[in-house]
């Protein structure tokens, strides 16, 4: 008898709990289809940096959860993520390609997620707000269709290289020959429209010269979007043989006018376009936006520097880290071997972490992300750039050159640069010449506060007017 009451209760228990377990994943359930689903937003603080995040979550299979990872002022979009798991008011999300974890609690509301980011030694607070639409970033200066101008997609070939090249060409409607100008875009790894921090500053600049009436050339780099090639082990010098494949295609498309034709490189399309035009006579002209006067690596020293100050770093934190950039410059310059040099710059990046970076011993994701840094440093393109003398090429130069900076450029500081370039057009010859450096401006050309590249991805202007307006003006004339 006692048995069977046992079992009876044990039944009645096991009944109620199944049901509480029911009613507690039915509300869950609710909690997700009618509250979870969208973008979540909120500004994470690094070393006094703002940087927005943005997890956009939506359902998946079987009920469950699936999310990206945004963050769009360091132009990162849709980084998968390697689980989400929701219990009760709580939630966690692990990117495990970028060693973060995102640990949360929804407010009643469900209107606020109030957790920790961690991310290798960090460990930082992150409130984020819900939004049912998709984070989009305010770009008022992109075009929209429909577009009172042609467009063409285009490919060309490098022949010196062995590779097809993938563009856009952009011409008025009416009328021709126009003249024409083929854009370069600055270092790393770029699409057609130099697209960075949620920004594309050469779609806004091509719609802005088509309009005027100026056509216009820009291309996805080497190995990039829809471009054969690769992209790693690339140098400025490959680099240049693309773009003047580009403009070899301009020349021969029956609306241009080849008396008009040109180039405008941004930061170190600003080294490409020189080094072309002094090599052809055919090239009528050249715009340099940030283009850089002095070598690679007084470049790298300064913007160190003036980023650091700007990111509010004080000496005491600033001269070590200049002193190992000067001493892995040392290496560089005295190691040939690739792997010789890679053991010496390691060596000096963990002897600098433990002595500077606040931990005994370097973590997992610190040695990762030097070891990923040194590959970077001993590379062709980045041995190349630090000996790249743009005054040889500047000095040859005989066609018109307007030479532009912001005045709050921290990457390309504007008065060094420009009086070297300047002083390369002087000695050459070269009679006719603009150097312009323009008020409130940062490198990207937006009026900027500090000009920092933590700035970028918050502005919502993409590139000055009237800088759009100078290079037109300019070109037409």
């Amino acid at each position: 008898m006692v048995k069977s009451r046992t079992y009876t209760i044990l039944k009645i228990f096991s009944l109620v709990t199944v049901c509480l377990m029911f009613l507690v994943q039915a509300t869950a359930q609710n909690a997700i289809n009618g509250k979870i689903p969208g973008s979540w937003s909120g500004p994470l603080k690094v070393n006094g940096v703002e940087i927005r995040l943005v997890l956009n979550i939506s359902m998946g299979t079987a009920d469950s959860l699936t999310a990206t990872l945004d963050s769009p002022d360091q132009g990162a979009k849709g980084i998968p993520t390697s689980k989400v798991a929701f219990r009760n008011d709580s939630l966690r999300v692990e990117v495990k390609s970028i060693r973060g974890i995102y640990t949360g609690r929804f407010n009643p509301e469900f209107t606020t997620l109030t957790g920790l980011w961690k991310q290798g030694a960090y460990s930082l607070p992150l409130v984020l707000t819900h939004s049912a639409e998709t984070f989009k970033l305010n770009r008022p200066q992109e075009p929209v269709p429909p577009l009172p101008y042609l467009e063409e997609e285009v490919s060309f070939r490098n022949v010196k290289a062995g590779i097809e090249l993938a563009g856009t060409l952009t011409m008025p409607s009416t009328g021709g020959p126009f003249p024409a100008v083929v854009l370069i875009t600055g270092s790393g790894p770029q699409n057609r429209n130099e697209e960075l921090m949620g920004h594309k500053p050469f779609l806004v600049i091509a719609d802005w010269l088509t309009r005027q009436g100026i056509a216009v050339l820009r291309y996805d780099d080497r190995g990039i979007g829809r471009s054969g090639g690769t992209f790693s082990g690339s140098t400025t010098f490959d680099f240049a043989d693309d773009a003047e494949a580009g403009f070899d295609f301009l020349r021969q498309h029956k609306n241009i006018d080849t008396s008009r034709c040109g180039f405008i490189g941004h930061s170190e399309g600003g080294l490409i376009a020189p080094l072309i035009a002094s090599r052809r006579t055919d090239v009528k002209y050249i715009i340099l936006l940030a283009g850089p006067g002095l070598s690679g690596d007084e470049i790298i020293l300064m913007q160190t520097d003036l980023i650091s100050r700007a990111e509010g770093m004080t000496d005491k934190q600033i001269l070590p880290s200049l002193r190992l950039t000067k001493d892995i410059f040392s290496v560089l310059r005295k190691t040939s071997d690739d792997q010789k040099a890679e053991v010496k710059i390691t060596k000096l990046m963990k002897d600098y972490n433990l002595k500077y970076g606040g931990d005994s011993v370097p973590d997992t994701s610190a040695s990762a992300s030097i070891a990923t840094q040194v590959k970077t440093m001993i590379s062709p393109w980045f041995r190349t750039f630090i000996r790249f003398n743009p005054t040889d090429y500047l000095s040859k130069v005989k066609c018109p050159v307007l030479a532009m900076n912001g005045e709050l450029d921290l990457q390309v500081p504007p008065k060094e640069n420009l009086q070297a370039i300047e002083r390369a057009l002087v000695f050459g010859g070269n009679a006719t010449y603009r150097i312009e450096e323009l008020p409130g401006l940062n490198h990207l050309f937006q009026h900027a506060i500090k000009g920092s590249p933590s700035e970028y991805g918050k502005i919502e202007e993409t590139f000055a007017p009237e800088v759009l307006t100078m290079i037109s003006s300019w070109i037409n004339k």
